[in-house]
C-alpha cells in the first residue's frame, strides 16, 4: 500500500469513526430532547389538568354561594310575605272577634265560662274577670250566674278569667290569650304541607 494509499485509508477510517461518534451524539442528545419534550408535555397536561379542575372547583363553589345567597333572600322574602299575611289574618281575626262579642253567642259564651270556673273552684274563694269593655254587661252576667264579678283593669279583648288563689290556678278564657296561642302556632303550610 503505497503513502497515498495509506492516507486516503486512514481519512476515509477517521471519517466513519467521526462520523459513527457524531452520529451516536446527536442520537443521544435527540434521544434526550424527545424524552424532556414527552416529560415536559406529560407535566404541562397534568398542570392543565389540575388547574381545570381547581376552576372547576372555583365554579362550583361560587354557583353553590350564588344558589345559597339566593336561597337565603328568596326565604327572608317569603318570611316577610307570610309575617305580613299571618298579621292581616289575625287583623281580620280580632275583627272577627269584635263583631262577636256584639251577638247573643258572646253572652251565653261569658255565662257558660263563669258557671265552669265556679263549678271548677267547688267550694274555694274564686274572683271571677271580666274584660273592661263588658262591663256593661256585669249586672246581667251576676244576676244569670249568681256570681260577683269583678272588672279586669287589665284589657284581655274579651272573655273571662278566673284566679282561684288558695290552688295558685288561674282559668284564663281571654281572648287576647288564645288569639295570642293560636298566633305562635300558626304556620304556612307549603304545597307539599311542609311549613
Amino acid at each position: 500500500m503505497t503513502l497515498e494509499e495509506k492516507i486516503t485509508h486512514l481519512q476515509s477510517s477517521s471519517m466513519e469513526q467521526a462520523r459513527a461518534e457524531g452520529n451516536a451524539i446527536i442520537d443521544s442528545h435527540r434521544e434526550r430532547l424527545e424524552k424532556e419534550l414527552a416529560d415536559h408535555k406529560k407535566e404541562s397536561m397534568h398542570q392543565s389538568k389540575l388547574r381545570i379542575m381547581e376552576e372547576k372547583t372555583k365554579a362550583k363553589l361560587a354557583l353553590n354561594q350564588a344558589r345559597a345567597k339566593f336561597q337565603l333572600e328568596q326565604r327572608r322574602r317569603r318570611g316577610k310575605v307570610q309575617q305580613e299575611l299571618k298579621d292581616k289574618i289575625f287583623d281580620e281575626a280580632k275583627q272577627l272577634v269584635a263583631e262577636y262579642m256584639k251577638t247573643e253567642a258572646y253572652d251565653e259564651f261569658l255565662v257558660k265560662c263563669i258557671r265552669q270556673a265556679e263549678k271548677y273552684a267547688g267550694d274555694e274563694l274564686v274572683t271571677i274577670y271580666i274584660n273592661g269593655s263588658d262591663e256593661a254587661k256585669r249586672e246581667e252576667l251576676e244576676e244569670l250566674t249568681g256570681v260577683s264579678l269583678t272588672v279586669s283593669e287589665e284589657d284581655f279583648i274579651g272573655g273571662v278569667r278566673a284566679v282561684i288563689s288558695s290552688r295558685n290556678i288561674l282559668i284564663d278564657h281571654s281572648f287576647r290569650t288564645q288569639l295570642r296561642d293560636e298566633y305562635e302556632k300558626f304556620l304556612f303550610l307549603g304545597g307539599d304541607g311542609v311549613a
